[in-house]
């Protein structure tokens, strides 16, 4: 009985158009606006200053990647967030190996972070199956996959999803050709795929991508031509960011953009993967990658409290903070060092990138280019 009434209003609400959308008190002339539809205009406000917002590129992968869109979404729509498929691990690796689709993992998170209402979502997408043959695979996952095989493409399919979602902005995977990452140590070791990479990375001394002319897609390419700044991270280096990098036409486009290419150095070196490296070594590599130096380095320099220290020590893991002589290596190179607050605790656990933080800092660069 109470969806019927809920129907019969929505119907009258609807038939009457604008004519119940406010009242006139009699003697005040004070407008009184029902509250939906209060929150229908601030929803379309809102919507109308988000489309106007700066077009920006965001390139890398995992959680760093999810971050920082969760914090964009709240200044512009008009994000292309342009992610890695290299990923073989969990439940992204076992579908890739059964199903021959690519890791589908880091384009959800990526898509939930920048739905309408990602707590929601966030919560159905990422549940996983904690039993039978279904065991560690997520819903949105599943979902993914499902949607590839009824589309034949995983393109479509990721595009339907965005779709699906109404995101702000769109989510792309960097190239749908099925490559794998490639890397050589020092010592003359051949690394093949992302795990050995990751766990190799601080002895590696070459990497690259096979096939080596796996071409970007255009919806990427075309999201270069029309971007206003280009954001590198955060993310894993060697796994993350620098994939995406290793297709010969991205590291083109990027040397050849005549917008500011932003790089996010992460909080923290990853066990294994970047043990021993400062932020200069993490440039280092991406310059060597691109030809190119970032035109700004966005480096924390908040303080990470003892007992977090503490703890990601034991697994190897040391912040990243520049020294006075850093800083003036990068600025040699071309490259503008800001800093700013950009760590945060997420749920008393986690050391993560203030998103609102980060984003601030990016579109006030992006204010600075567009006056210059």
């Amino acid at each position: 009985m109470n969806a019927v009434l809920w129907i019969l209003t929505f119907i009258t609400a609807f038939m009457l158009g604008g004519a119940a959308v406010y009242f006139i008190a009699p003697k005040r002339r004070r407008f009184w606006r029902r509250p939906a539809e209060r929150h229908r205009i601030m929803s379309n406000a809102l919507e109308y200053r988000l489309s106007l917002g700066p077009r920006v590129v965001a390139i890398g992968g995992g959680t760093g990647l999810s971050t920082l869109l969760g914090g964009l979404k709240g200044f512009t729509r008009n994000i292309t967030a342009v992610v890695a498929v290299t990923d073989e691990g969990g439940s992204s690796g076992r579908l890739r190996q059964e199903w021959g689709m690519l890791p589908p993992g880091d384009i959800r998170n990526c898509i939930v972070a920048l739905a309408e209402n990602d707590s929601s979502l966030n919560s159905l997408l990422n549940f996983r199956f904690d039993r039978g043959e279904l065991k560690g695979h997520s819903l949105g996952n599943l979902i993914l996959l499902a949607t590839t095989e009824m589309m034949g493409d995983f393109q479509r399919a990721v595009e339907e999803l965005n779709k699906l979602l109404a995101i702000r902005g769109q989510v792309l995977p960097v190239t749908t050709d099925n490559v794998t990452l490639k890397g050589e140590t020092a010592d003359g070791r051949l690394l093949s795929g992302e795990l050995e990479i990751s766990d190799n990375g601080s002895q590696l001394a070459k990497l690259w991508i096979e096939p080596a002319d796996a071409e970007a897609l255009s919806g990427v390419k075309q999201a270069f031509a029309e971007a206003e700044i280009i954001v590198l991270g955060p993310g894993s280096l060697f796994t993350s960011v620098l994939p995406n990098l290793l297709l010969s036409d991205m590291a083109k486009l990027l040397r050849d953009t005549k917008v500011p290419i932003v790089y996010i150095a992460n909080l923290m070196t990853q066990p294994k993967e970047t043990e021993g490296m400062n932020i200069v070594a993490h440039v280092d590599w991406i310059t060597g990658v691109l030809g190119t130096v970032p035109d700004y380095v966005l480096a924390n320099q908040s303080a990470i409290p003892a007992e977090f220290l503490s703890r990601y020590s034991k697994i190897g893991a040391e912040p990243l903070y520049l020294s006075a002589k850093e800083e003036n290596y990068l600025e040699s190179l071309g490259t503008t060092v800001v800093y700013g607050d950009y760590c945060e605790i997420r749920n008393g656990k986690y050391l993560r990138h203030n998103a609102q933080n980060l984003s601030e800092t990016i579109m006030e660069l992006i204010r600075e280019n567009r006056k210059s």
